[in-house]
């Protein structure tokens, strides 16, 4: 990915908010949907953010990576534990999930401003 994650983020929002007022039911329970599932539990919801972002890394979404590494710093994920969450991902996923999990840490520094 050649363009910024802060860029790639703010402009996936902005698309996203043009097809929820088309379709403002199926966003709303999608919304819900996101809500419910990344909500304190057993699991905090930075661990559910890491989860998340090894699974965006192994079915290769960009938009995903980008949403979950912000919503990992968010919730005060450090770049070690992002940068192990990209290790597990790259594990499972193979040879592509290593050009996602360089993608996914080039968000990572991006970021956190590093």
């Amino acid at each position: 990915m050649e363009q910024s994650y802060t860029e790639f983020n703010r402009h996936k929002k902005k698309l996203t908010a043009a097809y929820g007022k088309a379709s403002p039911d199926v966003m709303a329970g999608f919304r819900h949907l996101q809500q419910e599932a990344l909500k304190e539990g057993a699991l905090s919801t930075k661990q559910k953010e890491l989860i998340a972002l090894g699974i965006a890394i192994a079915v290769r979404c960009d938009g995903c990576i980008g949403a979950h590494v912000a919503g990992a710093i968010h919730q005060g994920a450090t770049k070690q534990e992002l940068v192990e969450t990209i290790d597990v991902a790259l594990l499972m996923g193979g040879g592509p999930s290593i050009v996602y999990g360089s993608e996914a840490y080039a968000a990572v520094e991006e970021l956190l401003g590093e």
